[in-house]
């Protein structure tokens, strides 16, 4: 499973958003998360993946290819 289908999976699972609903430039506004939801789909792709996003990269991340960019460049 590629880094995508990892990120949409753990998308899905977290939000409880429909997959079809989750594309590469799918905002986290467009899926109605808030702070919150954030936060824990933050921290449940650094336990998946091994990595750590700082609060301030968070901030940067608006859309799901956004977090597949990050994750390429910081494993």
């Amino acid at each position: 499973m590629d880094i995508y289908e990892k990120v949409k999976a753990i998308v899905v699972d977290q939000l409880g958003v429909e997959e079809d609903d989750v594309t590469p430039t799918t905002t986290f506004q467009a899926l109605d998360a808030d702070s919150l939801d954030i936060v824990e789909l933050i921290m449940a792709l650094e336990e998946e993946f091994n990595i750590d996003i700082a609060d301030e990269e968070v901030e940067n991340i608006q859309t799901i290819d956004d977090i597949v960019k990050y994750i390429k460049d910081n494993q």
